[in-house]
């Protein structure tokens, strides 16, 4: 699938999100360390600031930066407001932090952090819509896109209601709403742009061709049904349409990664490098979460749930996410940076700018900190869990570092 670089948005807007996004990774492995287990479920208070400041702060902030790139170049034509990514990103990230330590300590935050959290959003949304309507011919990634930011926008609603009701300012239950927000955001949003991300990136860096993309086009209709079934369930308070939708968003990433593997076997470029290890890392915890959520529908308990959801935030997602970064901010640095040099004097490789050394202690210290806390989930010992937090802690300040030093890169 052929981008061009010639729509691309300068550097200098990009950078601000992924080092805000992993400035709040950081910072949600730090708060890790507070956490006592024995106590927690799915819905305490602990529990929603640290998925918001996670998933808001350090997943939703890097996607945004990376389809703030992406969009312009696959459609290629450019952004129809690219001036408004500059409030986009301080917005969210004050939001965000009202929302975390609203859930955390002061519920009374919660509607102004939900209120500017939701005009971040709403404006990403209106400005990714009005670009690719610049574009009349839309490929599978355009669609996935579009797919995405749909669920996004209803998610924010549900977000909101349920916010205004933690808060005390409207008479809801919350209950009734939150799978619904979930599988919104998490399944349709993160979930979907993930699988669009995946045709354009994985490809390009393996140099894979000649695939079918079938698998993840199926994959693709398969979460669509997924996510709308579980959030009319929570609505109409049916189990057998939840249970359904379950089903259907495993078998969806179930295509996902057989479409994964396809592009992994059809690779000319055989590098072992970071990125490599990232992504067969993530999608180990992939399959793993796909295990435990069978196993959940069997017999559910908090204990499983929270695992399942810790093998997919840190595990899956985080994994993902870092190591493209490894890829991404390397050549978009190269792109601006050294791209005008070539044949003027002697230019690095995109693999010199990556710190080798540093992203292999980073990628170990996070790999065995997500293990060893997993274990501490399963047996809800408060302990281990603090212990694999710990090596996760160190693993994202490497992953900071690194970050810092690629775009620094001279």
């Amino acid at each position: 699938m052929a981008v061009s670089t010639d729509f691309a948005p300068p550097f200098k807007l990009i950078a601000p999100y992924f080092i805000i996004g992993v400035s709040f990774f950081v910072a949600t492995t730090a708060l890790l360390l507070g956490f006592d287990i024995s106590n927690l479920t799915n819905m305490d208070s602990i529990t929603l600031s640290w998925v918001h400041l996670f998933l808001l702060g350090f997943v939703m902030m890097v996607i945004f930066g990376a389809m703030a790139q992406l969009v312009p170049v696959v459609l290629e034509v450019g952004h129809f407001a690219v001036e408004l990514y500059y409030v986009i990103y301080p917005l969210l990230a004050l939001g965000t932090t009202l929302m975390g330590y609203g859930f955390y300590t002061a519920p009374a935050l919660l509607p102004y952090g939900g209120v500017i959290v939701l005009i971040s959003l709403l404006i990403f949304v209106l400005e990714t819509f009005l670009t690719i309507r610049k574009q009349n011919n839309l490929n599978l990634v355009m669609k996935s896109v579009v797919l995405a930011n749909s669920f996004l926008f209803v998610g924010l609603i549900f977000g909101i209601l349920m916010a205004l009701g933690f808060a005390g300012t409207i008479d809801i239950n919350i209950a009734t709403y939150l799978k619904a927000h979930i599988y919104m955001v998490l399944a349709g949003y993160v979930g979907v742009t993930i699988m669009g991300m995946s045709l354009i990136l994985l490809p390009m860096f393996w140099l894979s061709h000649s695939f079918s993309w079938k698998p993840v086009e199926y994959a693709l209709y398969t979460v669509t049904i997924a996510v709308l079934s579980v959030m009319f369930s929570s609505i109409i308070q049916s189990v057998t349409l939840e249970y359904f939708g379950y089903i259907l968003t495993i078998a969806a990433f179930g295509l996902y990664f057989y479409q994964i593997w396809l592009i992994y076997k059809t690779r000319v470029r055989l590098d072992n490098d970071i990125y490599l290890h990232s992504l067969l890392f993530s999608y180990s915890n992939l399959i793993l979460a796909l295990i435990l959520g069978i196993v959940y529908l069997i017999a559910p308990n908090d204990t499983l749930l929270l695992t399942m959801g810790w093998t997919l935030f840190a595990g899956y997602i985080t994994f993902m996410i870092n190591g493209h970064l490894y890829k991404i901010v390397p050549f978009l640095v190269w792109y601006q940076r050294f791209s005008p040099l070539i044949g003027k004097q002697k230019v690095p490789m995109l693999a010199d700018m990556v710190p080798v050394k540093s992203a292999r202690v980073q990628f170990l210290f996070s790999s065995t900190g997500v293990f060893i806390a997993m274990i501490g989930l399963l047996i809800s010992n408060t302990g281990v869990f603090k212990a694999g937090a710990s090596f996760l802690f160190v693993g994202s300040i490497f992953m900071l570092k690194d970050l810092i030093y690629m775009i620094r890169f001279k």
